[in-house]
């Protein structure tokens, strides 16, 4: 299976300590052009037919007051179109993304080989903020996305980027690495789920890792039998192909040293339900159950290219939910690898069955901080909807970090409690505790109180339920109902937030 995840690679994006004059202008068929909120007549005066453009701003202004978008045509012979964005200068990360998604679905229409994005009346960190934010919608929406239609749109013709008007140029690595990752989450969580079967799966991954310089193991059905991962392989078992397992890859830096990172990722490539069977309307859709472990790839890509000087380890949890004669069923008892005996209640609470014995793998190898991706409750979108997703860690202290990664990258979060006395409910009269209840009631937040059962109380863990995978129209800067999120989020965690050097409590 070929995945184009390369395919912003190949954009180059040129950045310039001037502004463009006329005859530049001139050259593009389209240009974005971004100004303040209430531009005055410095900022008119730096740009290139800034009589037109203001003077068809303020007739645009006059229609609608609140209009901060202007989308015309020059009277040149290339006939460039212009879009104009107003904006204001203390605006949220969030929002910024969501104007530059609609800039990115405007220029996608024009299809331009080029585009020249003039940044005009900003100081220097709020235009190294914008051009960082606008490059990251640009790239997005020309990723190809899975299309199996018989008359296919054609791959954008995007192979420039020219940004003017700054005093210095910004850093653009993070975000450039970050729509790889992306991208490459979000074309594998669109699979359709017999084009993207655990074997199709692995075999995609491993051809990736060997690329990548990453080591791979894979733990199969009987690797796992031999570990008692009665958790996983409860899931498992129903499955007429025995391809179920756990990818296991290895990034290490070129420097030894630093502080050891686990990413985990839920990856049911697809979800009947099993015994307990969805109905159709939430059964449509379940070939994206596994987007946690694409997120995990995706962003294990994203940090093998911006070299992060700290070792990773990537955990996949690669199965399919299945109906039949051998399926796990409601109060079966199982034992997960830590020990942890089960008592099944639902079986489509199989998510946190699979994570479970991840966990408790990933856990063996000491890492400092696990992060794991799961779209793992209909209880998560239900409170937050799918503009934020859930995150949840057993260091009370990283609640703050947390958020403001969210509120800093616009990949939003909120968390939630993870106090002891929710065990309450998962009390079972057979086993160490219950998968889930039957009542519904907080069932993002049982589901994370049964997880941390499997995480060692020593290792910083924090738990991403992806609410904000799919959400209608795109979200922030993706333009596809597949978001992919997760991969901006962790990022900005890591390498803004620090949380790997943070002393938690």
């Amino acid at each position: 299976m070929e995945i184009p995840y390369r395919h912003t690679e190949k954009i180059k994006i040129n950045q310039h300590i001037k502004d463009p004059d006329t005859r530049r202008i001139d050259g593009f068929r389209v240009a974005v052009v971004v100004v303040p909120d209430a531009p005055r007549k410095p900022h008119w005066e730096r740009l290139a037919y800034a009589d037109i453009l203001k003077t068809r701003f303020q007739r645009r202004k006059r229609q609608d007051k609140h209009a901060e978008q202007l989308l015309t045509d020059l009277p040149n012979a290339t006939g460039t179109r212009i879009i104009l964005q107003a904006v204001k200068p203390d605006t949220s990360t969030f929002e910024l993304l969501s104007s530059a998604r609609k800039i990115a679905v405007e220029l996608r229409t024009q299809d331009p080989a080029a585009v020249l994005l003039h940044i005009a009346g900003f100081d220097q960190p709020t235009a190294s903020r914008l051009t960082e934010v606008l490059s990251a919608a640009i790239l997005a929406a020309v990723c190809p996305m899975p299309s199996y239609k018989s008359d296919t749109d054609k791959p954008a013709a995007l192979k420039r980027i020219e940004v003017y008007g700054l005093e210095q140029p910004a850093d653009l690595a993070q975000v450039q690495a970050e729509s790889i990752g992306n991208h490459l989450s979000r074309w594998l969580s669109a699979l359709p789920a017999n084009e993207l079967t655990p074997t199709v799966y692995r075999e995609f991954v491993g051809k990736l890792a060997a690329e990548e310089g990453w080591k791979m193991d894979f733990l199969n059905t009987r690797a796992l039998a031999r570990r008692k991962a009665g958790a996983f392989l409860a899931v498992a078992q129903a499955s007429p192909v025995d391809d179920a397992g756990i990818v296991h890859l290895r990034y290490r830096p070129a420097v030894r040293g630093g502080k050891r990172l686990a990413l985990v990722g839920k990856g049911i490539c697809f979800d009947t339900g099993g015994v307990n069977v969805k109905p159709a309307r939430y059964m449509n859709g379940m070939h994206e159950d596994m987007q946690g472990s694409a997120v995990a790839l995706g962003t294990l890509l994203a940090l093998t290219r911006l070299g992060l000087e700290h070792p990773v380890d990537c955990w996949l949890a690669l199965a399919q939910n299945h109906i039949g004669s051998k399926a796990y069923k409601p109060n079966d008892v199982v034992t997960a690898c830590n020990g942890t005996s089960i008592e099944v209640i639902h079986t489509d609470a199989e998510g946190r069955m699979v994570l479970a014995d991840t966990l408790a793998l990933a856990c063996k190898e000491k890492p400092q901080l696990v992060i794991d991706y799961a779209t793992l409750t209909g209880a998560c979108i239900y409170s937050l909807s799918s503009r934020y997703s859930g995150v949840f860690s057993n260091r009370d202290t990283l609640h703050a970090t947390l958020t403001t990664a969210g509120r800093d990258s616009g990949e939003r979060v909120w968390p939630f409690p993870l106090d002891k006395d929710f065990d309450e409910d998962l009390k079972s009269n057979i086993a160490d505790t219950r998968q889930c209840t039957l009542e519904g009631e907080a069932d993002h937040i049982l589901a994370a109180r049964f997880l941390n059962r499997f995480v060692d109380s020593e290792i910083n863990w924090v738990h991403v339920d992806l609410a904000a995978s799919n959400r209608k129209g795109g979200l922030g800067h993706i333009p596809t109902d597949t978001t992919g999120f997760g991969v901006r989020y962790t990022l900005n965690l890591l390498l803004q937030q620090d949380a790997l050097e943070q002393s938690w409590s």
